[in-house]
């Protein structure tokens, strides 16, 4: 028996979760939710990508919104088949984001008189490197199928509208030195020491909070990691630390280098940009995406990380983040979903579309 999509999302969302489909192993689901699509939502135009299951409406409404959502999972930790315990839906992929798909998917099936036209993309390989995420793959090979008013991403959000993403790089700060025997220390030059302006710029740091339509993006500007040392009885002749900028999506990954590098200037190290990715404004502004904002009764909030709504944010289109469930359970052994999210994510969603 396949997928039942007209089914209680609560009931779909379980469903989702009990197909394996740890990245790169989407096949079996894939071939569910299209065959399930192609069934029970006849209105839609149905095509596949590799192991993704796109569809479309052609009813000519004024505004074209984007529900999309990964149908991938990380691998699963002991934590199949889903149970229902205490109110809530546990299993590998119920917070991220089986539920989001869920709800998505009932909403394409239960909807045949959209005020919208409604583009949905369930798409491969999220959960893993950026390189093999089949967003991109659609981009590149299916662009028009990319185009809307306003797009929406099923990643957990707890029920609230998380608005665009904040921009992310990686910098890594070296410092060199002289090497010498630590018994006689003051023959050599201490790179590790050396470091210690850098750490002192980054306690001192204040972070940027910046208003945007509404939402508070705060940034930070943080040392993740620390590589440095030769030997117990050596003075180390090179040292870094690597440092992590989030920052605000009114700045581009540009204007970010140059932030970090006038916070360390002056200081005798090399800086290195190891990796970049832009943030994406909210753009609430615009007519499709305020509706999304009345309807959920004006409870937004900025998204603190890096999602895919930076690629839509790069294609013209304004993003949020909206779905059922806690991010800070994503990925966990314990990974669960309040039901009753389900259901308001559901309600909510269907108020906008219709």
């Amino acid at each position: 028996m396949g997928l039942d999509l007209r089914a209680d999302p609560i009931a779909l969302t379980a469903a989702l979760v009990d197909i394996p489909s740890e990245s790169r192993h989407e096949q079996r689901i894939a071939d569910e939710i299209e065959d399930a699509l192609r069934a029970q939502a006849p209105w839609f135009e149905v095509i596949r990508n590799g192991d993704a299951v796109l569809a479309r409406t052609h009813l000519g409404r004024a505004s074209r919104v984007m529900l999309a959502g990964h149908i991938d999972t990380v691998p699963a930790a002991d934590n199949l088949p889903s149970h229902i315990e205490n109110g809530e839906l546990w299993g590998c992929g119920t917070s991220d984001m089986k539920s989001g798909d869920a709800v998505f998917l009932h909403l394409a099936a239960t909807i045949a008189e959209p005020s919208h036209d409604i583009t949905l993309v369930m798409y491969d390989c999220e959960e893993i490197e950026s390189s093999a995420n089949g967003l991109g793959r659609i981009e590149r090979e299916l662009p028009d199928w990319l185009q809307a008013d306003v797009a929406i991403l099923g990643e957990p959000s707890g029920g609230f509208i998380e608005a665009g993403c904040q921009g992310t790089i990686r910098v890594v700060i070296g410092a060199t030195g002289t090497r010498a025997h630590s018994a006689r220390s003051w023959l050599g030059d201490n790179a590790i020491h050396k470091l210690g302006a850098v750490l002192d710029r980054l306690t001192a740091y204040q972070p940027r909070s910046v208003d945007i339509d509404g939402c508070v993006y705060r940034e930070g500007l943080s040392a993740v990691r620390i590589d440095g040392g030769i030997a117990g009885n050596v003075i180390p002749d090179a040292a870094a630390v690597t440092v992590n900028f989030r920052f605000a999506p009114d700045r581009s990954v540009e204007q970010a280098v140059t932030h970090v590098h006038e916070v360390f200037d002056g200081l005798d190290v090399d800086i290195e940009l190891t990796d970049a990715a832009a943030g994406a404004l909210p753009g609430l502004a615009r007519p499709a995406a305020a509706a999304l904002v009345a309807a959920a009764g004006g409870q937004v909030r900025a998204k603190y990380g890096w999602t895919d709504v930076s690629r839509f944010a790069a294609l013209g289109i304004p993003a949020v983040n909206y779905g059922p469930g806690d991010p800070n359970l994503a990925h966990k052994v314990d990974e669960r979903v309040e039901l009753a999210q389900i259901s308001a994510v559901t309600d909510m969603l269907r108020r906008y579309l219709t």
